[in-house]
């Protein structure tokens, strides 16, 4: 579904970057917003110059081999599609041609490494009454893939285990607890059980297995491919709380936590804003202690929410970015 988001207030010829092409043709690797960043100075106002093409089954999937055209639609710019034909030629003998694979909205293996590796338990679900790995077969303190382990707890029987190790609380500035990182660790099955003991089989382990180490259905990875760039329809204010893997300095294409989450109306695709502070300088006149305004240093887009707190990924960084910078609804 494309969102519509055009300021009133300005010409849609100003949305234009300078040096947008008339014609560019869609190359393998290619992204929906690095393409929309040749054309546009805000990449999420990608669908207010979409025109579509009423011959083309479903024009808003691009693939390589696609021509974008620029264009003006009734005084307004537009962009349209032509479709490569993607022609192969073939000799007298039987030849595979793979599918083509549309290009995605954002570099989508990026965030699908994240998510493998991290998910957030809300605020509610206390992390001690979750199920936890008391030992492992002959005492073993550590244990691998193939391994047998016995944990205590809630464990179901038919559903794919994953293993996690407590990370990192999120907090937000007021002290308020967002929600719990927990690290993955490996994947397991369920085995048997007797009483509240449950004996399970590490299936795959990206690190070694501990004694404490909690056992929870793996989480839905799926990501759609087909989420847009948009801001957010209402206004929302508030800061990166947290950097996934303890980095202090942020650039592109990095993970972050917000303090903001679905409870604020975040949505997958929705992007924000990144300011930072102005700094402190002393009025020469009245020696009073001044803050300069904010500079608008980067925008971050949404993939993860979670109901206090949400995981995006850093789309654009004209300055290095810090916990703490604030992140707010695009102005248009």
């Amino acid at each position: 579904m494309w969102v519509v988001l055009v300021s009133p207030s300005a010409s849609a010829w100003e949305q234009l970057r300078s040096d947008a092409p008339e014609r560019y043709e869609v190359v393998p690797g290619d992204t929906l917003w690095g393409i929309s960043s040749r054309y546009l100075h805000s990449p999420w106002q990608w669908p207010s110059l979409w025109q579509a093409n009423p011959h083309i089954r479903n024009p808003h999937l691009i693939y390589p081999g696609d021509v974008l055209v620029l264009g003006n639609c009734q005084g307004q710019p537009c962009l349209s599609l032509e479709r490569g034909q993607g022609i192969v030629k073939l000799s007298p003998q039987m030849r595979t041609v793979p599918e083509r694979e549309a290009i995605t909205p954002i570099p989508m293996e990026v965030v699908r490494s994240f998510l493998r590796e991290h998910r957030v338990v809300e605020p509610g679900e206390n992390l001690q009454e979750l199920a936890y790995v008391v030992g492992g077969d002959n005492q073993r303190l550590i244990s691998g893939a193939g391994d047998t382990l016995y944990v205590r707890g809630q464990v179901p029987a038919r559903t794919p285990l994953g293993i996690y190790r407590p990370g990192e609380p999120y907090i937000a500035a007021d002290g308020t607890l967002l929600g719990d990182e927990l690290i993955n660790i490996g994947e397991a099955r369920y085995v048997s059980s007797e009483g509240d003991i449950a004996r399970i089989e590490v299936l795959s382990a990206y690190q070694e297995v501990r004694n404490n180490d909690i056992l929870l259905p793996l989480e839905d990875r799926e990501l759609s491919d087909t989420f847009m760039p948009r801001a957010p329809l209402n206004d929302v204010a508030g800061q990166i709380v947290a950097v996934p893997g303890g980095v202090r300095f942020i650039g592109r294409l990095q993970i972050v936590a917000l303090d903001l989450g679905s409870q604020d109306g975040l949505q997958p695709g929705h992007v924000l804003r990144v300011n930072q502070q102005g700094e402190l300088v002393n009025d020469p006149r009245t020696q009073e202690l001044l803050r300069l305004p904010e500079t608008e240093a980067g925008l971050v887009m949404v993939f993860r929410p979670y109901n206090h707190m949400s995981y995006a990924l850093v789309m654009q960084a004209s300055r290095v970015l810090e916990v703490g910078d604030s992140v707010r609804t695009p102005t248009q």
